[in-house]
């Protein structure tokens, strides 16, 4: 085990270095545009370093390699893979879109209530911000485990080193921090990565033995024809792709781009980056459980680490926990601010002409409430997986309906919210992190992954459609560019 007092001190200088950066970088941030928007500002390499970061983030070393040690080994592992390339992908085609019918828009809750109306918009922002907490509270969760096995530290410490520190460059600079933060990284995380990848081949002999030792202890987790790992592989797609389109942080980073093209490129690069880097860190979890690690079903959230601390050297433990503070706080960063976006920009609608001061001063109060709710829940023992999981769910719901209004003028606000909520009972009767509270109060069918969401997606996308065709409904689109306008300016977003 690695010594408590090294662990703590690495994370203290790790964070506190990240937060004098991010403080440094965006000294002035007084525009509450600049702090939830950064609109325009942001070339392609940059986007793409932010992007990355913000997708591997924390959970590329948790839920990965549970899924390759617990879900269906390799064939789980490409799934994930897949699913995470796929989440950057969709952006490809929908980003541009976003900017040319929103050009001075923020956040998808102010594009589903001009949209579609008060309905879905209530919908849509409950679910939304629901998804991002319990992902930030799933990678706070992950750190937390990470800590205390490596080295014993105390959840407490752990979350509110790392949550605090966050929060202080985040309520500062809001996204022009986020994204510098990320930006650098992600310059440190790739060559860590490596380094570690490259040590474990070297340490357990390389890529033959490995797969060897793997094989006569569980022969299905190199078995690409699994059946188990082709299923999570096939809803994993879903469900990642799914859930990213309701993801605010995503919509952030589309504004801030300097153009719809730069966009298109750097989210196409961002999702090919991705895949090998998942696949990579899904490896972990095969190895783990092929080398017979893995004690209980507690420690498949931290498989990557229980194979560091068992079999190398204590000091490329010290350089894990380095990588896996670094990535939870890309994320961290990143959701923070994308849930106090999602809060500020509606605003406008609830008070009487806010100031840009108060909407500023909105913003960093919403981070800091956020921050607080993310570090208690970390602070307890979840399945990261089995988090991430429960809060796709309910995005993948509604994200065909969400997106669909942007491509046809006939969606309409009670045909798209009767497709989100009829697709998420659908999914909750299958899901097997809910099936055991839900089946007590009605009689469930046989819980399971797959059913729970392709059931939900394609349950809520054939009503979409259906509904579409049957409504006679017109919407005009340039009501989103006339109603949804920069904040602090006379250009804000009507009611009327």
């Amino acid at each position: 085990m690695v010594s408590s007092t090294g662990a703590i001190a690495l994370v203290v200088v790790t964070v506190a270095a990240t937060a004098v950066l991010g403080l440094w970088y965006s000294r002035g941030t007084d525009s509450i545009e600049e702090f939830i928007s950064a609109r325009d500002s942001v070339g392609t390499r940059t986007l793409v370093a932010t992007l990355l970061a913000s997708n591997m983030g924390g959970w590329i070393l948790f839920s990965p390699a549970e899924a390759g040690a617990a879900f269906g080994g390799v064939t789980a592992v490409a799934g994930y893979a897949l699913g995470s390339a796929a989440a950057s992908l969709v952006y490809v085609v929908v980003g541009p879109r976003i900017r040319r019918l929103i050009p001075e828009g923020h956040t998808l809750t102010e594009y589903a209530f001009v949209r579609y109306g008060p309905a879905m918009y209530a919908y849509v922002l409950l679910v939304s911000v629901a998804f991002m907490f319990v992902s930030l509270a799933a990678n706070m969760t992950g750190i937390v485990g990470v800590l205390s096995l490596v080295a014993g530290v105390p959840a407490w410490q752990t979350a509110g080193l790392v949550g605090g520190f966050v929060l202080l460059y985040t309520a500062y600079g809001g996204l022009r921090a986020s994204i510098f933060t990320d930006t650098v990284q992600l310059l440190v995380v790739l060559p860590l990565l490596g380094v570690v990848f490259a040590v474990t081949l070297f340490t357990l002999g390389g890529p033959g033995p490995i797969g060897r030792t793997v094989a006569t202890t569980d022969p299905t987790l190199l078995d690409p024809g699994f059946v188990p790992g082709l299923l999570f592989g096939v809803y994993i797609v879903v469900a990642i792709a799914g859930a990213e389109l309701l993801n605010q942080s995503w919509w952030q980073r589309v504004y801030a781009a300097e153009d719809g093209e730069t966009v298109r490129r750097s989210f196409a690069i961002s999702g090919l980056a991705v895949a090998p880097i998942v696949l990579v860190a899904g490896l972990f979890g095969v190895a783990a459980a092929g080398f017979d690690l893995l004690e209980g079903p507690g420690d498949a959230s931290v498989a990557l680490f229980v194979l560091v601390l068992e079999t190398l050297p204590e000091w490329v433990g010290l350089v894990v926990v380095l990588l896996a503070v670094l990535l939870v706080m890309s994320t961290a960063d990143t959701l923070f601010n994308a849930i106090a976006s999602v809060v500020t920009a509606d605003l406008p609608r609830l008070l009487d002409s806010p100031s840009e001061r108060s909407l500023t001063l909105a913003a960093r109060l919403t981070t800091v409430a956020v921050a607080l709710g993310a570090i208690l829940i970390g602070a307890r023992a979840y399945s990261v997986l089995a988090l991430f999981l429960t809060a796709d769910l309910f995005a993948v719901a509604a994200a065909v309906p969400l997106v669909y209004g942007l491509y046809s003028m006939r969606a309409s606000e009670y045909g798209m919210l009767a497709a989100s909520v009829a697709g998420l009972l659908v999914g909750l009767a299958y899901l097997p992190t809910t099936h055991g509270l839900l089946s007590a109060l009605v009689p469930l069918p046989e819980p399971s992954f797959l059913r729970a969401f392709l059931g939900a997606a394609a349950v809520s996308a054939g009503l979409a459609v259906l509904s579409a065709r049957l409504t006679d409904a017109r919407f005009d689109p340039g009501a989103l560019s006339r109603e949804i306008g920069l904040l602090g300016s006379d250009h804000a977003v009507d009611d009327d």
